[in-house]
C-alpha cells in the first residue's frame, strides 16, 4: 500500500461477523498464552486487524461526507452505525482478557499504564443494554447531519450551502451582512421542529445510557467517552468561572473597539465577523494557490512538517474545496493501518481557509508524528482535550507566514484571528454549560431549552444582540452548533486548549527553539499519557488552577490591547 491514494482506494464493506470471529479466537489465544512473547504477538495481531477493519469504515464515512447525496455510501455508513455496536461486547471481551492477563506487568512495562487506563474506561462506559440505544443515537445524528448538509439558501441571486452563505457575514455592506444572517437563521428556523424532536430524543437516549451504567444521567458517561481520567465536571465548572471573570469583560472591550473601527454604534451578532471597515483580509489567490502556498510554508516551518505535507499530497489525503452536497463541517481523521491522516473541509475564500490549513493540518501533523513514534494504534490519537492544542497552536505558529496568503493584509488577518481566538472562548464555555443543563434537566420543554441558551448568552456574551432576527434573538443560535448534537461534551476542549495555544504563542515569542521542542514532544507522545501528564511533558499550565487563565491569556491580551489603540 506504499503507493495508495485515497481517491482510488478500494472500498470493501467490512465483514463484521468475520471480524468478531477473529477477535474471539485472539481472545482465547491471549487467555491461553504461555509466555509474554506469545501474548504480545496476539495483542499486536489484534491491533493490526482492528486498524484494517476500522479503516474501511473510515473510507465509507469520508466519502459520505464528501457527497451526502451519494446513496451507496449513505447506506454503507448507516449499515456500519447500525452494526458496529454489536461488535463492542466482543471487543470488550478482548480488552478484559488483556486487563486480567497474567502478563499485565510486562505489557505495562513495555507500553505504559495508559493502555490499561483506556481499557478500564471501556469497561466502565459500556453496557450491552446500550447497544440498541447507540444504534438509535447514530440514526438521529446522521439525520441531523443530513439536514445540515441539505441547506440550499437563496441569496444574492445564487444558491448557497451553509459555508457559502457565511462568506457574506464579512461583507463591508451592513445590510448585506444582516440579510445574509437572516437567511442563515431562516434555514434553522424552518427545521426547528425536527431539530427540537431530534434533540429531545438524543437527551432521553443518552441519559438512559448513563442510567444503564448506574449514573443519574449521561454526564459521567459523556466525560468517559471523551477519555477524561484525571478531572471532572467540578474542575470544568471552575474553568468556566475563570473565563467569565477574566475574559468576558475583555471581549466586551474588543467589540466596543470594533464598533468604532467599522463605524457603527454597536456590534450586532451579524457584524461580529467584519473586523475592519475596509474589509477583512482575504486570500490573494484561489484554492490551488492556497494549497501551493501551504506546501511552501510547511516546508519552511520544519523538516518534519515538510515531509508530512508531501506525504499528504502524494497520497491525496485532502478534500478541501466546497461543493453542493458536501457535509458542512471540517475534520481530521486517519487510516491507522496506513499511518495516514486525512483532512476534510469546505474552503470559502475567506480567512476560514487559512484556519483550515493551520487548524486541521495541525491535527493531522500530530497524528502523523504519533503514528511514527508510538508502537500501538491506541496511542496514535490523544484524548480530545489535548488534541485541540496541536491544532490551535499550529494556527499561531503560522502567523509569521500570513503575508504569503494575504499579502499586505497580513496584519489584518493576524489581529482578526487572534481576536476571534479569544472571543470564541466565552461561546465555547456556554456550549459546555448548556449541555450540562440539558442532561441534568431532561424534562425541560423545547422552548425552555432555548431560553436556557438565551440566559447563557447573557451570562457569557452580554454584548450579543440580534436585532429583528427573531429566531436567533429568542435563543435559537445553539441549533447551528453541530457538536451539541453529534459530539456531546467535546466543545469545552476548544476552550481548554486555547489556553495551551496561547501559552505556546508566548513561548514562540520568547524562545522559538524551546517552544518547537515542547510542541514536538506534545505531538509525538500521542495518547500514551493522561491529560495532566501530557500537559506536564509539554511544559504547559493546568487550566483548572486558579490564575491559570489569566496567565495563559496575558500575552495575547497585551498584543490585542496595544493594537486596538493603533487601529
Amino acid at each position: 500500500m506504499e503507493n495508495f491514494k485515497f481517491t482510488t482506494m478500494e472500498y470493501i464493506r467490512p465483514d463484521f461477523e468475520a471480524f468478531k470471529k477473529d477477535v474471539e479466537e485472539l481472545t482465547l489465544k491471549l487467555k491461553n498464552a504461555k509466555t509474554y512473547e506469545e501474548a504480545r504477538e496476539v495483542f499486536l495481531t489484534f491491533d493490526k486487524i482492528s486498524c484494517e477493519f476500522n479503516d474501511m469504515n473510515t473510507v465509507a464515512s469520508i466519502r459520505h461526507t464528501i457527497d451526502t447525496t451519494d446513496k451507496f455510501y449513505d447506506e454503507e455508513v448507516e449499515y456500519a452505525q447500525e452494526t458496529y455496536p454489536t461488535v463492542m461486547p466482543t471487543l470488550l471481551d478482548f480488552s478484559n482478557a488483556l486487563y486480567e492477563n497474567k502478563f499485565r506487568a510486562e505489557f505495562e512495562k513495555e507500553y505504559g499504564k495508559q493502555l490499561f487506563v483506556q481499557v478500564e474506561l471501556q469497561k466502565k462506559s459500556f453496557s450491552n443494554e446500550n447497544i440498541p440505544l447507540m444504534q438509535q443515537e447514530a440514526k438521529l445524528c446522521n439525520e441531523y447531519e443530513k439536514i445540515i448538509a441539505s441547506a440550499s439558501i437563496e441569496f444574492d441571486g445564487k444558491t448557497h450551502n451553509l459555508f457559502g452563505i457565511m462568506t457574506y457575514f464579512e461583507s463591508k455592506d451592513g445590510e448585506v451582512r444582516k440579510e445574509a444572517y437572516r437567511a442563515y437563521s431562516k434555514f434553522y428556523e424552518s427545521n426547528e421542529k425536527r431539530f427540537e424532536e431530534i434533540w429531545d430524543e438524543l437527551i432521553k437516549i443518552r441519559n438512559q445510557m448513563g442510567k444503564n451504567l448506574g449514573f443519574d444521567n449521561y454526564i459521567p458517561l459523556g466525560y468517559m467517552q471523551q477519555g477524561r481520567t484525571d478531572y471532572g465536571a467540578k474542575e470544568v465548572a471552575s474553568f468556566r468561572e475563570q473565563i467569565k471573570t477574566e475574559l468576558v469583560p475583555f471581549c466586551q472591550k474588543l467589540y466596543e473597539a470594533q464598533a468604532k473601527r467599522i463605524g457603527i454604534k454597536k456590534v450586532m451578532a451579524y457584524d461580529e465577523k467584519l473586523v475592519f471597515e475596509s474589509g477583512n483580509a482575504t486570500p490573494i489567490g484561489d484554492e490551488d494557490f492556497e494549497m501551493k502556498t501551504a506546501k511552501e510554508v510547511y516546508h519552511d516551518l520544519s523538516k518534519e512538517t515538510g515531509e508530512f505535507f508531501d506525504f499528504m499530497e502524494e497520497h491525496e489525503l485532502f478534500d478541501l474545496k466546497n461543493k453542493a452536497g458536501k457535509a458542512a463541517t471540517g475534520y481530521m481523521t486517519a487510516f491507522n493501518s496506513l499511518k495516514a491522516p486525512f483532512v476534510f473541509s469546505c474552503f470559502n475564500r475567506t480567512t476560514y481557509d487559512m484556519e483550515v490549513l493551520s487548524h486541521e493540518l495541525g491535527h493531522a501533523f500530530a497524528g502523523y508524528m504519533a503514528m511514527r513514534n508510538q508502537p500501538i494504534s491506541d496511542y496514535y490519537s490523544e484524548s480530545t482535550d489535548i488534541a485541540e492544542i496541536h491544532s490551535m497552536s499550529m494556527e499561531q505558529f503560522l502567523y509569521p507566514y500570513a503575508e504569503e496568503f494575504f499579502g499586505d493584509e497580513a496584519d489584518k488577518f493576524r489581529f482578526a484571528h487572534l481576536q476571534e481566538a479569544l472571543t470564541f472562548v466565552p461561546f465555547g464555555v456556554a456550549v459546555d454549560e448548556f449541555q450540562h443543563i440539558m442532561y441534568s434537566n431532561p424534562n425541560l420543554t423545547p422552548k425552555e431549552r432555548t431560553l436556557e441558551w438565551k440566559k447563557l448568552e447573557q451570562k457569557y456574551m452580554p454584548w450579543r444582540e440580534y436585532g429583528d432576527i427573531e429566531f436567533f434573538a429568542k435563543g435559537g443560535w445553539w441549533y447551528h452548533k453541530i457538536h451539541i448534537f453529534l459530539y456531546p461534551f467535546y466543545y469545552i476542549n476548544y476552550t481548554l486548549t486555547t489556553m495551551g495555544a496561547m501559552e505556546f504563542k508566548k513561548k514562540m515569542n520568547e524562545n522559538p527553539e524551546t517552544a518547537w521542542e515542547d510542541y514536538m514532544n506534545l505531538c509525538k507522545v500521542g495518547g500514551s499519557k493522561s491529560y495532566l501528564e501530557t500537559l506536564k511533558l509539554a511544559n504547559l499550565s493546568i487550566p483548572f488552577e486558579d490564575g491559570s487563565v489569566k496567565k495563559a491569556l496575558s500575552y495575547a491580551k497585551e498584543i490585542l490591547t496595544e493594537q486596538m489603540e493603533k487601529l
